[in-house]
């Protein structure tokens, strides 16, 4: 995989980022959020958090 850059947005930094060790190899995975959102990761976590409930729900 290669690391194209996009020449029609502004380079910025990444808003997280997790590393991961599977064996030898560590991925790094970097998250950008929307930047001009009104929700926050608190809000976010919490959707989430709903749809699994909904869905362990459903599935009893």
């Amino acid at each position: 995989m290669t690391n194209t850059p996009k020449h029609d947005r502004t380079a910025r930094r990444p808003d997280c980022v997790t590393e991961i060790r599977v064996g030898n190899s560590v991925l790094v995975v970097s998250g950008y959020f929307k930047e001009n959102t009104t929700a926050t990761a608190a809000d976010k976590m919490m959707k989430v958090l709903e749809a699994e409930a909904a869905t362990q729900k459903s599935a009893i």
